[in-house]
């Protein structure tokens, strides 16, 4: 993963560090909440108004929701709201060139878009969309300041690859944080043993990557077809892992601890562990908005199962707008 945001991540950090550390208390939700959405224009600018529409909506959402809090018929009304409207979100930009390809393919004369995607909208509208519900659901309090919530949203050092974090994760802290040396000594200490993996193992494992899968496919041996899965295999873990841990060391510079995202997942002895270990906030999300909705595995054997695909075929798709995806998530569910 390459994103032109990252000059900005490590050229200006300890800028950013010391104006969130000598701001105000009262103010440091506005500073971060400014710093992530400079962070976040410096690749792409324009999307800084499609990010703040989502927030806005959101946040208007939690509110009414409630607001008729004793009127759950009123108030759920806003939660779908939520959801049609961040889902639409990200299936527009995300999705939208895969159906009318597919469309294309059947005969009908439909042009793609070529949209580029913006950064981090699998991410953010994810938890912009399980605000409201928590709050329906009596599991997160409502934030009555806008620029709170967009500092939630926006949070720049997950913004681009996550952890998934919902409101109820740092609802207290992003209010009530209490700063110390401690915490931030074990903050940079997260943050280097994250840029070691991203730069040290990552970049070098995925040269190797690079290398061998550019090879013609008559002139790869067997064993260098091995070697490149496995350098794609670790690459990969310790690209995106590395980013997780950049950003749980960041976020605890100034005091606000994010979920863990990974526990050794190339250590899972079956597919189920390794989806307790691997993107760990994703696996949470999904089982929490889609698994146990539909009824988890409360109704028998075959409806669990039932459950599980529909998960699976989810997360697949969430990856990525290909059949290729689609197919690898039937397969892990399948497992």
């Amino acid at each position: 993963m390459v994103f032109s945001s990252l000059p900005f991540l490590f050229g200006y950090l300890p800028v950013v560090l010391a104006v969130l550390k000598l701001a105000p208390l009262h103010a440091r939700n506005f500073c971060l909440f400014l710093v992530s959405l400079i962070f976040y224009g410096w690749s792409e600018p324009v999307y800084i108004v499609i990010m703040l529409i989502s927030t806005f909506v959101d946040y208007y959402n939690g509110r009414m929701v409630d607001k008729y809090r004793d009127d759950r018929k009123k108030a759920k009304r806003f939660v779908w709201f939520s959801v049609i409207f961040n889902l639409s979100l990200l299936g527009f930009f995300k999705y939208a060139d895969f159906f009318i390809l597919n469309l294309q393919a059947l005969g009908l004369p439909l042009s793609p878009l070529h949209l580029s995607l913006p950064v981090g909208i699998s991410f953010y509208t994810f938890q912009t969309m399980s605000y409201p519900i928590d709050v329906y659901r009596k599991q997160a309090p409502v934030q009555k300041s806008v620029v709170s919530f967009g500092a939630y949203v926006t949070l720049f050092p997950q913004l681009i690859a996550g952890p998934i974090v919902r409101y109820k994760d740092i609802a207290e802290q992003l209010d009530h944080r209490q700063e110390t040396a401690d915490q931030f000594a074990l903050g940079v200490q997260r943050f280097v043993a994250g840029l070691a993996k991203k730069v040290l193992l990552a970049n070098s494992i995925g040269a190797l990557w690079d290398t061998i899968s550019a090879l013609p496919a008559r002139e790869m041996s067997v064993a260098a077809a091995w070697l490149g899965i496995i350098a794609f295999a670790f690459q990969i873990y310790f690209d995106f892992s590395g980013y997780c841990d950049m950003a749980m060391g960041i976020s605890r510079m100034f005091n606000l601890e994010l979920p863990l995202n990974f526990n050794s997942p190339y250590k899972a002895l079956s597919p189920v562990e390794f989806w307790k270990r691997w993107h760990m906030t994703l696996t949470r999300f999904l089982r929490t908005y889609i698994y146990f909705p539909l009824g988890g595995s409360r109704k028998g054997n075959l409806r669990t199962y039932m459950n599980i695909m529909i998960v699976f075929l989810v997360s697949g798709f969430w990856h990525g707008a290909a059949w290729t995806f689609i197919l690898w998530g039937a397969l892990h569910g399948a497992a």
